[in-house]
């Protein structure tokens, strides 16, 4: 499904008025009626229905309009409120008010007057909220804070017309506050402001109708695939009936150090289980043992350590050697912090030719030099950071991070041509040609320790397999969260672990390959 900004669906409005030859008020009542009826499926019929339209002075409460003349038609019982004066409407927004003067309509353009519209409420069957769409670009603040405080406290259904007002449509933040809906009914595509947290949060269950925009406009339109099964479902490959081990690839995950052995054991526990052939894990020579206990199926390298625990001074030549003949080498799980690791990491990022994947401390080894990417020797190389690591990749808080996912995924992506995996609710994918996927899958119980390393196996094992590495991304994003999804479906979303979900994930490709 792609999605888009609220700037994108404004150009495309645009060219659909100027080059097209459909009129703005044509988009205006398909939108209205879109609404409409989506509003009446779930309400139903008759007088007895009262509905509350909420309207600011923009398109977006022209749309309101609309939505109040059809339902009046349909005999429900509407109230139009107005958070501006008569004068303030203009353009096709005045054309759908003045086939109002019917209908009751109040103008509400200051603070203070506001006690009959709390009043209404209590009696509405739906609050409809067309105040601010898409086009916002700062704080809500006066009168219009003021009434979405009113709405989200009445206890009524809500049904946002575009976005949910507050909500930015381009990243999903909040300006200040938004209105909660239980429902939000927007037009012709997707924004992204429904589908990226926190802004998903406040749309509740979206619909997306069609308002007479040309075809060729949508399908041209820039925007971001957000990653449902049906589009997942095709860069699945079915093995040949004679495969063998070998065909299925090699993983070399380097991992492991005191007290973070079940980081390493994940990573390749979870590489296995997503379908790798092979896969040999690379530890430190005095935890071997306890490896081998904790992998059944992966083999194990054991690295001179100095017998601390930690990779030792000999272990980057022992590594580069463990590389060879290996399909993808991931690195990052459970190594720890210490100062000549993140040395080796940086060592190895400039030597290893096989795709790669770094994940948890190697990524914080590369936020001492992220310049080390721009002398990478792989072609292939995935960042799969949370918003803090991001943070510490760009010198950023995480709260920055948190503001602007998808730009500055992208940004870091381009820079140094790589892939990056910015984890959280709803995952980035950000590729060095700029494109983005946005994952669909996955739900609150992931966040759990050890997620992030069954992520990391997946993503090796699929390189391993000769996905192509942004469909590698993007397969191994989904069914990390798909099979947390079936976790979730048997468990619930509190106490699940990470082992339940790296042991879902056969049955997560099962289901997506259809024959589940």
């Amino acid at each position: 499904m792609k999605v888009i900004t609220g700037e994108t669906m404004q150009r495309i409005d645009r060219r659909a008025i100027e080059e097209f030859g459909v009129s703005g008020l044509t988009l205006m009542e398909n939108a209205g009626h879109g609404c409409a009826e989506k509003i009446i499926d779930e309400f139903g019929y008759g007088p007895q229905k009262r509905a509350v339209i909420v309207a600011g002075r923009g398109n977006n409460g022209g749309d309101g309009y609309v939505i109040a003349r059809l339902l009046k038609e349909q005999g429900w019982q509407v109230v139009t409120f107005i958070l501006a004066t008569q004068d303030e409407i203009k353009g096709d927004a005045r054309v759908n008010l003045d086939l109002l003067s019917e209908m009751p309509v109040l103008y509400c353009p200051e603070q203070g007057g506001l006690d009959r519209f709390a009043s209404t409420l209590k009696e509405a069957t739906v609050i409809v909220d067309a105040l601010l769409g898409t086009g916002l670009k700062s704080e809500v603040t006066s009168i219009y804070a003021e009434v979405i405080g009113i709405i989200n406290n009445s206890g009524k259904p809500v049904v946002a017309v575009d976005i949910p007002s507050g909500i930015d449509a381009a990243t999903g933040r909040v300006f200040g506050c938004a209105v909660k809906a239980d429902s939000t009914i927007t037009f012709a595509l997707a924004k992204c402001g429904h589908v990226l947290y926190p802004g998903a949060e406040y749309t509740g269950k979206l619909h997306i109708v069609d308002i007479g925009i040309p075809a060729e406009l949508i399908a041209s339109a820039e925007g971001h695939e957000f990653l449902v099964t049906s589009a997942v479902r095709p860069l699945l490959r079915r093995r040949s009936r004679n495969a063998h081990k070998g065909d299925a690839g090699h993983c070399l995950i380097i991992a492991g150090s005191p007290g973070k052995t079940g980081a390493a054991a994940m990573a390749a526990n979870s590489a296995v289980r997503a379908g790798a052939g092979l896969v040999t894990l690379a530890v430190p020579a005095s935890l071997n043992a306890i490896l081998e206990v904790k992998t059944t199926e992966a083999m194990t390298i054991p690295i001179p350590d100095n017998n601390c625990g930690l990779f030792g001074d000999e272990a980057f030549t022992a590594i580069l050697l463990a590389t060879m003949g290996k399909d993808s080498v991931a690195i990052g799980p459970g190594i720890s912090l210490n100062p000549e690791i993140a040395m080796l990491v940086r060592d190895l990022v400039a030597n290893v030719s096989q795709p790669l994947v770094i994940d948890a401390d190697g990524l914080n080894a590369l936020a001492e030099d992220p310049d080390i990417l721009l002398r990478k020797k792989s072609a292939i190389v995935i960042l799969t950071p949370h918003p803090g690591e991001m943070g510490r990749l760009t010198a950023l808080s995480s709260d920055e991070v948190e503001c602007d996912r998808i730009g500055i995924a992208q940004a870091f992506a381009v820079k140094y041509h790589i892939y990056l995996i910015l984890k959280g609710a709803h995952t980035i994918i950000a590729a060095p040609d700029g494109a983005i996927a946005i994952n669909g899958s996955g739900n609150p119980g992931m966040a759990s320790g050890g997620m992030g390393d069954v992520l990391t196996g997946v993503l090796t094992a699929l390189l391993a397999q000769g996905y192509e590495p942004f469909s590698a991304c993007k397969l191994g994003v989904f069914i990390h969260g798909y099979a947390a999804d079936l976790v979730t479906f048997e468990k619930g979303e509190i106490g699940i672990s990470a082992v339940d979900a790296q042991e879902r994930l056969p049955y997560a490709i099962k289901e997506l390959a259809g024959s589940g």
